[in-house]
């Protein structure tokens, strides 16, 4: 399993497809051992064994993670008269591309059994105690309420496991669970038992082959088969998908799964195939739901290690990677961080299309931000970066399956860390948690620290400047950004024209302007704008009041002011223009007074431009509230 479900397509950049997770990494792709084992046919290699040796064995074809497409395997099952177990996260349940309820229901009245695979598909072996016991025992309280007979349990990459996450599973109700890569095939664990003993050693950590993949041929899925015939005892085959045209390598044809299938329904009256539960056997235990999650107290940062400053395994403690779409995202920390010891990094490249970021973890509460529906939370994090960002924020529903709910505006580049802050609108119902991230949509270089989340209605109201207060950031221009513009400004414009920014050394004051060259004019206009973003940069404003806006500039043709305001939704408006100003061959104060600002923004920013072919270089922004403005 490489993708969570649970993000439908909102926006152009954001298809179905979700967390990305890694697969196991004891997985070993190519072997470098070649083990004797049964053939079949062509030897592929393999020293020839006895076709039979006519001793009692079962196989068990079991299914992972609730793909649709096993409703193909299921079929091909039904058509030859076998049956299998699906182990199924009940998180991706009736969500796109997974398998839905009525779907599961048609699989029982064929046969097939439905087990238990966690809510969310987690690494177990990372998570602290209480978190592990909600994924395994809630997943196991879902599918009962669906009305399946759940007794089957499958770790989630079958990572190394401890006596205290079998006790669990068992505590949970389970009467086994399935781990992986512990059978002898040409694939790995050489010298390990050619198939498992019945009934298990150890019910809650019973052996099986590797998974299979795409480099399984029919030879090797029979002479798993046939290597169970030979030692005798039960051999759990594990598949994924069951299509064509997929890159997942977890991926077998139709095709392949048919031959082999037609074929295992012809093995000796010895070879019997049955699902995981008529193996065990026992009786249904009760249901048990896992620990209830202990709220933070109100008022406080509802983000857990927020600063990454933790560590489990190497990783920051409850952050995780995610990713959809085509990129290749690599997840780092740093030291140091913006502040403390660590801060969390991103770096995409190979980049098509989708994005990534680092979330807190979606989990069932053990690190998810637990969340109101109907209210709105205040997000913000600082950070780093070579390309533009936004937050993109994901809400859990109450069984536990996560979605894509929305994105702030894009955050400008910044060299320097900056802050990056937005407010939701109010959370959907039926919503029990949050989580969010700074994404990378294009490639470039992320570095995040220092995330909150609050209950908008607890932060107090920040108090207004102070009369006479210079509202633009980095006004001067003399702290350097990326790409050649300063520190919280970003380049406006439209229509057809070339438009061409760059520092120069020619200043009104200190030692930086920003130089504007505009050819092939056509129509439309260019311009440098404070960052039309939601956090730090973004010039404050209040509705209702009027503001003085100035700047020094030099030009070969008329300029003007070009003026915008973020409305109450966090979305930037155009507003006015000043009148036009003339040529300036000489470092020459603009000015305007605005209008009264709208009903519900909450910042300003403007620009002087260019509409027509010319050189323009500005230096020395400037907003007052008027209330207070310095003289010009």
């Amino acid at each position: 399993m490489d993708v969570q479900p649970g993000i439908p397509a909102a926006g152009s950049h954001r298809p179905t497809g979700g967390f990305r997770r890694s697969r196991p990494r004891w997985i070993a792709w190519v072997s470098t051992f070649v083990l004797a084992l049964v053939s079949v046919g062509v030897a592929d290699g393999f020293a020839a064994l006895p076709a039979s040796a006519a001793v009692p064995a079962v196989i068990t074809l079991t299914f992972d993670d609730a793909n649709a497409d096993q409703m193909t395997a299921a079929s091909i099952l039904k058509a030859n008269g076998l049956h299998g177990t699906f182990y199924t996260p009940s998180g991706y349940v009736n969500q796109p591309g997974y398998l839905t309820v009525a779907q599961m229901q048609s699989l029982v009245a064929d046969g097939n059994e439905i087990g238990g695979h966690t809510v969310t598909h987690p690494d177990l072996a990372t998570l602290p105690t209480d978190e592990a016991t909600r994924q395994v025992c809630n997943d196991r309280v879902n599918l009962t309420n669906w009305g399946f007979r759940v007794t089957s349990f499958a770790y989630p990459f079958a990572s190394l496991l401890t006596p205290a996450t079998e006790t669990i599973v068992k505590n949970c109700g389970y009467n086994s669970a399935r781990g992986l890569g512990d059978i002898q095939t040409r694939f790995g664990c050489t010298g390990c038992a050619l198939a498992e003993t019945i009934p298990p050693a150890d019910p809650y950590l019973t052996q099986a082959p590797d998974e299979v993949d795409n480099t399984w041929s029919l030879t090797d899925l029979k002479n798993t088969v046939t290597q169970a015939e030979t030692a005798g005892g039960w051999q759990q085959l594990t598949f994924h998908h069951i299509a064509t045209g997929l890159t997942d390598p977890l991926t077998i044809s139709p095709t392949l799964f048919t031959q082999f299938v037609q074929w295992l329904k012809t093995r000796p009256a010895t070879t019997t195939i049955k699902t995981v539960d008529q193996v065990i056997g026992g009786t249904v235990k009760a249901v048990v739901s896992g620990p209830a999650v202990t709220p933070k107290p109100a008022g406080s940062n509802l983000v857990s290690n927020p600063g990454f400053e933790t560590l489990t395994a190497g990783v920051p403690q409850c952050w995780q990677g995610a990713s959809f779409g085509t990129n290749t995202p690599a997840f780092t920390t740093v030291t140091p961080g913006r502040s403390g010891n660590r801060a969390g990094r991103l770096t995409v490249t190979g980049y098509s299309n989708g994005d990534a970021k680092w979330l807190p973890t979606p989990d069932l509460g053990g690190c998810a931000p637990a969340a109101t529906p109907g209210t709105a939370y205040a997000l913000a994090a600082w950070y780093k970066s070579t390309a533009a960002t936004q937050i993109e924020v994901y809400y859990r529903t109450g069984l536990g399956s996560w979605t894509y709910w929305t994105a702030s505006p894009l955050f400008a580049a910044s060299a320097t860390y900056q802050k990056a802050s937005w407010t939701t609108p109010a959370l959907p119902a039926g919503a029990s948690a949050i989580t969010f991230g700074l994404n990378l949509l294009s490639n470039g270089t992320l570095t995040t620290d220092d995330y909150t989340a609050f209950d908008a209605a607890t932060l107090p109201v920040p108090p207004p400047p102070a009369p006479g207060t210079n509202l633009v950031q980095n006004s001067s221009l003399e702290t350097a950004g990326v790409a050649a513009l300063p520190q919280c400004y970003q380049i406006g414009g439209y229509g057809t024209n070339t438009a061409a920014f760059t520092t120069v050394a020619t200043a009104h004051s200190g030692t930086k302007a920003e130089k504007l060259v505009v050819t092939n004019y056509a129509n439309g206009d260019a311009k440098l704008l404070p960052s039309l973003d939601s956090g730090a940069c973004a010039p404050p404003a209040i509705a209702g009041h009027t503001y003085s806006l100035r700047a020094w500039y030099t030009s070969t043709t008329s300029t003007q002011f070009a003026v915008y305001y973020r409305d109450a939704s966090g979305t930037w408006q155009y507003w006015t223009s000043s009148p036009w100003l003339a040529t300036a061959s000489a470092f020459t104060q603009a000015s305007f007074t605005t209008p009264v600002l709208p009903a519900g923004a909450t910042a300003i920013s403007f620009g002087l431009n260019l509409f027509s072919n010319g050189t323009l270089v500005t230096d020395d922004y400037a907003i007052f509230d008027t209330v207070g403005a310095p003289a010009l």
